[in-house]
């Protein structure tokens, strides 16, 4: 019956490490890109998941459009929308 129990203990342990090692970070960064996402703004300059740098001319409900530096515009996924780099 001990033996049961050591091997219960074990696995409990091993899925308890695998959760705070590897998914709740990503959880956590979920949740922070999803706010990031929430508080965009038109004006905010954005880094795109394919590296382009742009500035947001209007938020739809479910995309953005960018005026890069070119002077052309761009229209994109919030969820392309990777990060908010300090203005230039």
């Amino acid at each position: 019956m001990s033996q049961y129990l050591y091997l219960i203990v074990v696995l409990v342990l091993i899925f308890g490490m695998f959760y705070f090692l590897t998914y709740r970070p990503v959880r956590q960064r979920e949740k922070k890109h999803d706010q990031m996402v929430r508080e965009l703004q038109k004006g905010d300059l954005v880094i795109t998941a394919g590296g382009i740098y742009g500035r947001i001319e209007n938020i739809d409900e479910d995309s953005v459009v960018l005026k890069v530096e070119s002077g052309a515009t761009l229209r994109v996924t919030k969820g392309a929308v990777l990060a908010k780099p300090e203005a230039r």
